[in-house]
């Protein structure tokens, strides 16, 4: 017979109970502290720029999220406009924007200010907008999955438009509109010369003087001049064979915006109490485009003759987006894209825009 299972703890019959052995204390030993794991931030693709030149220098990368401030929000962008803003940062030409976004490499080293898309997020001191709308307008370094961008550089994208054309109306929007409106002060029965009027800001610049009532010539290569006429221009000039300053006609404004014309030209060009505004020019040398010297030539010559020359910067606004978004949901402005890329394509997005063949805007896809 097997002999029966005692209980633990029991003692055979007869045997001497036993004792327990003392237990000595153990020395504790001490463990590390273990550093805390950190939850990886949301990360996003984006267009990152490493030093100034050629479009070499942009590189698709994955990095954090922008974080908001108080008055403003955070956009989950669906397309970003591709203006000549970004090729001048791209390059760092003139030098002289170099002081301004950092000596070797830019500060800001995500591209893009132009964007369309929609609120994920908003800041705490945010009103005017809630997560959910569609918005158009200025934000920091759009070429990105999200973009932070000021609460008083936004207003509600146009119904109208799809968020790629939105995308393009921002900065070349507001410039034209500025330039036609405030500064030229283009009025019905006027005659008014759009220099470079297939490009981004032309081509708003033109509908925007047509829009006032005004009879527009717009200057172009001779290969758009059907894309101007379209864009509402009474007459054409191809400056690759006419001058001008050469003819007889003379303007009530002149939009400068291409070839950065000699003062002396346009005042030939104007009326006796014309007004020229200087908006921009590829052709004023590396150092300061030549803009600056323009600028504070043509406020001189104003003080002394009947004309006016002035310079004109974009001013970004909400209210003047809005005074843009009602001309174009009243049908009188409407954004042109001349091409459309993915984000990854940026470098061909930008040889596109330099190839000088660009009939309104460039713009990309998120």
């Amino acid at each position: 017979m097997s002999a029966p299972i005692q209980p633990a703890g029991a003692t055979a019959a007869g045997a001497a109970p036993r004792t327990a052995a003392p237990r000595q204390p153990q020395e504790r030993q001490p463990q590390e502290r273990q550093p805390q794991e950190q939850a990886a931030p949301d990360l996003m693709a984006a267009v990152v720029q490493r030093g100034y030149g050629t479009s070499e220098v942009l590189h698709l990368a994955r990095i954090p999220r922008p974080e908001i401030s108080a008055r403003e929000v955070l956009v989950r962008v669906h397309a970003a406009g591709l203006a000549k803003g970004a090729w001048h940062i791209m390059t760092g030409k003139p030098y002289l924007l170099r002081a301004v976004f950092g000596l070797r490499s830019p500060r800001q080293n995500v591209l893009g200010n132009n964007l369309a898309g929609t609120v994920v997020a908003v800041g705490g001191d945010v009103t005017r907008f809630q997560v959910g709308d569609e918005v158009y307008g200025i934000g920091r370094g759009t070429f990105a999955e999200y973009s932070a961008a000021p609460e008083d550089k936004l207003a509600p994208k146009p119904k109208s438009l799809t968020f790629e054309q939105a995308a393009v109306a921002p900065v070349s929007g507001l410039t034209a509109l500025q330039a036609v409106s405030d500064i030229g002060r283009v009025t019905a029965g006027q005659k008014a010369l759009v220099l470079g009027a297939a490009g981004g800001v032309g081509s708003f610049a033109v509908q925007i003087a047509k829009a006032a009532g005004a009879e527009v010539t717009g200057a172009c290569r001779g290969s758009k001049a059907g894309f101007v006429r379209s864009l509402g221009a009474d007459h054409i000039l191809d400056y690759t064979r006419d001058d001008f300053a050469a003819g007889p006609q003379r303007y009530d404004v002149i939009i400068s915006i291409a070839g950065n014309p000699a003062l002396r030209r346009l005042r030939r060009a104007l009326t006796p109490r014309g007004t020229a505004v200087l908006v921009g020019g590829e052709e004023g040398g590396v150092l300061t485009g030549g803009m600056i010297e323009t600028q504070i030539g043509g406020r001189i010559l104003s003080l002394f003759t009947g004309q006016r020359l002035i310079g004109a910067l974009c001013k970004e606004r909400a209210a003047d987006l809005e005074r843009l978004t009602a001309l174009i949901d009243a049908g009188q402005v409407m954004p042109l894209v001349d091409g459309s890329f993915a984000l990854a394509d940026v470098a061909a997005a930008m040889q596109r825009l330099e190839s000088g063949t660009v009939q309104g805007s460039v713009m990309l896809t998120v």
